[in-house]
């Protein structure tokens, strides 16, 4: 397992990752401000909440769905790093890569450095190539759960050709995700890869969603190993990828990495 979740106890993960390039963009052009989009529940929030305070930056994040009082510890921390929280309807927030409401933002806020939502980008991108630089063994296949994509395409842009790269979709109907990958993948690439693809059947029901049967996977994975899962992210990669060894789906002496994108602050709110 590469241990993504113990890069810093806040920033962790491939959200480190993502934010890595892109802030050091933002502050290269010489931007005071971050905005990013997230749900109420967003380890990118929470996680641009704490980069931006380091940095000195002024962060703004606009959110999905009404506010509620009292915040979840998710935005009540990102508020505490003094992030300032605009809350849109669902209906605006669809809108979000949308150049009319990008400009409205800017008209209601002053210019700003705009990290797309959960860091898909190319920075992002660039940021998640760095990771397989850094596992020292020889390998076969690694493994990362998918929400946007981002951290898959990073991976499968540095990868050599002989290895093989597996995403596991959050997501209910994950199959949307080979073309996003595939779009990231032609913005920091002239090559096609092909040596991915994506198992969809580990979803438990949707995004942030999830039954018994992976939270006693998940407390039972620690209990063994003693590295907490999340039940957004991590917790479905692994359940899928225990899953596809058991029914044979990888030949003998493979050697499999599995990629712990951290998360792991959703976890306080699910305890």
């Amino acid at each position: 397992m590469k241990r993504e979740d113990l890069i810093h106890p806040i920033v962790s993960g491939n959200k480190w990752r993502k934010l890595n390039f892109n802030l050091a963009k933002a502050i290269e052009e010489g931007h005071s401000t971050i905005l990013s989009f997230g749900g109420a529940y967003s380890n990118h929030i929470h996680a641009m909440a704490a980069a931006s305070e380091a940095f000195g930056l002024k962060s703004i994040a606009i959110i999905r769905g009404e506010e509620m009082q009292p915040l979840n510890g998710t935005l009540a921390y990102a508020k505490s790093c003094g992030m300032k929280l605009h809350f849109v309807t669902r209906e605006e927030y669809k809108m979000k890569t949308n150049e009319d409401f990008i400009l409205k933002l800017r008209e209601q806020f002053g210019e700003f450095y705009l990290i797309p939502e959960g860091g898909r980008n190319a920075e992002g991108v660039k940021g998640c190539t760095e990771i397989v630089k850094e596992i020292d063994i020889e390998f076969d296949c690694i493994c990362t759960a998918c929400g946007t994509g981002t951290t898959m395409a990073g991976l499968v842009n540095s990868l050599a050709e002989d290895r093989k790269a597996i995403g596991f979709p959050v997501l209910k109907g994950g199959d949307f995700l080979y073309r996003d990958i595939n779009d990231l993948l032609s913005e920091v690439s002239i090559m096609k890869k092909n040596h991915w693809h994506l198992e969809t059947n580990y979803h438990f029901g949707g995004y942030a969603k999830w039954n018994n049967e992976l939270l006693s996977f998940m407390n039972n994975f620690e209990k063994e190993h003693n590295i907490p899962l999340d039940p957004i992210y991590t917790g479905k990669m692994m359940y899928g990828l225990f899953d596809l060894i058991h029914k044979g789906f990888f030949i003998e002496n493979t050697t499999v990495i599995a990629l712990h994108t951290g998360g792991l602050q959703g976890l306080i709110g699910l305890k």
